[in-house]
């Protein structure tokens, strides 16, 4: 019994053991690989080691890419999306970041920054990277369909408040009659609209349901602002 206890830990520990030979070996090849000048080949091998051990191709980023080089954000982008792909999404903004100081206009790229800023609870950031993407792409999908219905929230959250607030006064007079509207104003002529515009790119793209709701309780409120 304690042999075949020992064989099966054996049997057990060997592809942890034989995974990272096999990275230590693919990144002496992708080092091999960018010292002959042969980059293709060394981002493939280090796509690869990224599949097996993304800590030790991380480690070799850090320690043994030249930064200024035109491979290192390919590298980086590798990285990025190995680690968007475990839910890594610390890691993954990092190294989206680190594609964007060399490619700060690559819309894919931003994107995907993007949604990490989402995933690690950056709201506004994602908002910023998103409102980018619209500058340089203004009929990229996602980016509108993310702004779409933030603004609607919003809007939302704030026409709210002021109504909740509104509902507190007894006896209002018209000046705080007049300042109620004119917050109500405020919101459409900002929130509401910038909703409008973004879930209207999205229906042009293709019938969304949830965007044409939206869109029409938008409207229901501007007829009720007149």
């Amino acid at each position: 019994m304690k042999t075949l206890a020992l064989f099966f830990t054996l049997f057990l520990m060997t592809p942890a053991v034989l995974w990272a030979q096999s990275a230590n070996e693919l990144l002496q090849k992708v080092s091999e690989a960018l010292s002959m000048g042969k980059d293709d080949y060394a981002v493939s091998l280090f796509r690869q080691t990224a599949d097996v051990g993304i800590e030790r191709a991380e480690m070799f980023y850090w320690t043994r890419v030249d930064k200024s080089s035109e491979v290192a954000p390919r590298l980086a982008q590798t990285l990025a999306a190995r680690y968007k792909e475990s839910r890594n999404y610390d890691k993954a903004y990092l190294f989206y970041k680190e594609f964007l100081q060399r490619y700060p206009e690559d819309v894919p790229a931003l994107v995907a920054c993007a949604e990490a800023e989402m995933m690690r609870g950056e709201e506004k950031d994602a908002v910023k990277t998103y409102e980018k993407v619209l500058l340089l792409d203004a009929d990229n999908l996602q980016a509108n369909i993310f702004l779409g219905n933030y603004y609607y929230l919003q809007a939302e959250k704030e026409k709210k408040k002021i109504e909740e607030d509104y509902k507190k006064i007894a006896s209002p007079t018209r000046m705080q009659y007049a300042r109620y509207r004119n917050g109500l104003t405020d919101i459409f002529t900002n929130n509401y609209t910038k909703a409008k515009t973004y879930l209207q790119r999205v229906l042009r793209q293709f019938p969304s349901t949830e965007a044409g709701k939206t869109l029409e309780k938008i409207k229901t409120l501007e007829a009720g602002m007149k």
